[in-house]
């Protein structure tokens, strides 16, 4: 898993797998509890740093496109 993608899985409260010997191999996210809200919240986060890498790189994008759009495209809030 990238890192960054790792940290805004925990950042959105998914419970992740230490060192325990019997995690499932490769695994990093252990999925037996009911994530709704915390997936609701890595897509948001997700959105987020989207937009803010268009906010930064608006220069070198297309004309069509406006900073914010990806937020309310998503429905997310700033």
């Amino acid at each position: 898993m990238k890192e960054r993608i790792r940290e805004l899985a925990v950042q959105a409260g998914f419970v992740m797998w230490a060192d325990e010997s019997w995690k499932p191999e490769g695994a990093v996210i252990d999925w037996s509890s009911n994530y709704d809200n915390e997936l609701a919240k890595f897509a948001e986060l997700i959105v987020k740093e989207c937009d803010q890498y268009v906010a930064k790189h608006w220069d070198e994008m297309e004309p069509w496109m406006n900073p914010g759009d990806l937020l309310t495209h998503f429905g997310v809030e700033e």
